[in-house]
């Protein structure tokens, strides 16, 4: 190490020394005073997103509803929105408010790949039902994390049925294309799609857009025939329908090598217009928590090797909302974390290993919260205003992803250890 590269980390030691709290643990019934530092941060902020360095991380996903509580309990926030299909939500969201008994879970729908798992979503439901504070349940993504037409066409259907069923052919045409390549994710469903004849991609896309276009156009008779919500909402389906497609693309050539630059930001675009999609129809001075993977919330363009991977979808509320908007990311010390490895015939088109890692190298989050002696804590570091040089990477999955951190993320919360927590199903084991 260099004696700039020494003074550097030093610096950065003693920022996060003098702008890091550390927390009590993670026990999610635990008294919440601990976490009033994060109050200041927040501070009258719209939006504030959630992340996770990993998916599949038993640590994470308990920080995030100890959080949740405080951010319900102390600072007014009513909806969680998640990483998680936006046409699959309403019926999990009925399941989280009480509806129904326990057993009825296993009929809704959904991914568990962004920490909507068994465990968060039994204490949501507990939660609301035993607090003052409840929380409403709200998706953004597109549905079955990109594997599905069919959770955003079926409700298109029924509102085609009502206001215009000359045209409903259109989606049973698209629905008989999509239903041959289904999966659970979009890493099942993309190399199935490209598979297909592309006559039979090229009718998927044409019908979607025909629709779409169609859709647009009408809307004053439409919406004359239902109302102004049941035409934005069957619109929102199609939208979700319209970008899965794309994806289907942009992951199929991700997968071959000829991935284009900034393709997966159209799915980031989606997910960004559903957060104010929600906001829009909010009653005013709602305030929404966001949870989803570090890579989605930041505020800077995603880079990997020097070369733009997306524009995430926290760049696009930031450059919306501005201070509107706050980015906490969540990251740890351990030395091994939960990676996801594309696997071919595997059910949700990977699976899931333990990796070891290398030591954070300096100028990371991970190595200033170690030189600053919280490595072994699980600790809360308020990054506004921390230096612009020097602190410019944090840990992504079982990598590292360099980025002006500062400029990211408002805070970070960082675990000393990490467990793997893996489920396939809403309703497996807790």
């Amino acid at each position: 190490m260099t004696d700039r590269m020494s003074r550097s980390a030093a610096s950065l030691s003693d920022w996060f020394g003098e702008h890091t709290s550390t927390l009590r643990g993670l026990d999610v019934d635990a008294p919440l005073d601990d976490l009033e530092p994060l109050r200041d941060i927040v501070g009258d902020a719209r939006v504030v997103a959630l992340g996770e360095g990993a998916h599949f991380v038993g640590e994470f996903t308990r920080a995030r509803q100890r959080v949740l509580r405080f951010l319900a309990e102390r600072c007014g926030f009513t909806v969680v929105a998640f990483e998680f299909g936006f046409s699959e939500a309403a019926a999990l969201d009925r399941w989280l408010r009480g509806h129904g008994d326990d057993a009825d879970l296993a009929e809704v729908g959904g991914t568990t790949n962004a920490g909507v798992n068994p465990q968060l979503v039994h204490w949501l439901r507990r939660h609301n039902r035993t607090s003052a504070h409840p929380l409403r349940f709200v998706g953004v993504d597109t549905p079955t994390a990109g594997g599905r037409l069919r959770p955003a066409l079926e409700p298109l259907a029924d509102y085609l049925r009502e206001v215009d069923p000359e045209v409903l052919g259109l989606v049973e045409r698209a629905l008989a294309v999509a239903d041959r390549f289904t999966g659970t994710s979009v890493a099942v469903a993309a190399p199935k799609w490209a598979q297909l004849d592309g006559a039979d991609q090229d009718a998927l896309t044409a019908s979607l857009t025909r629709l779409l276009l169609r859709f647009r156009s009408l809307e004053p008779l439409y919406v004359s025939r239902s109302d102004q919500a049941g035409y934005d909402l069957a619109l929102r389906h199609l939208e979700a329908a319209l970008h899965a497609d794309y994806m289907f693309t942009a992951m199929s050539d991700l997968f071959a090598g000829r991935g284009r630059e900034g393709d997966a930001a159209v799915r980031e675009h989606y997910m960004a217009e559903s957060l104010h999609w929600h906001l829009d129809r909010a009653d005013p001075g709602t305030r929404i928590v966001l949870a989803a993977h570090n890579n989605h919330i930041q505020k800077t363009p995603v880079y990997f090797d020097g070369e733009l991977a997306v524009l995430p979808m926290g760049y696009y509320l930031h450059r919306a909302l501005g201070d509107d908007y706050r980015a906490l990311a969540q990251t740890h010390t351990a030395e091994h974390v939960a990676e996801m490895h594309p696997t071919e015939g595997a059910e949700g088109g990977f699976t899931v290993t333990e990796e070891r890692l290398d030591t954070p190298e300096p100028g990371s989050v991970e190595a200033a919260v170690i030189d600053a002696g919280y490595g072994a804590d699980i600790s809360l570091t308020d990054l506004r205003g921390a230096p612009s040089e020097g602190l410019d990477s944090i840990r992504t999955q079982s990598s590292s992803l360099s980025t002006p951190v500062s400029q990211a993320f408002d805070a970070v919360l960082t675990s000393p250890t990490t467990t793997t927590y893996y489920t396939t199903s809403l309703h497996g084991e807790r």
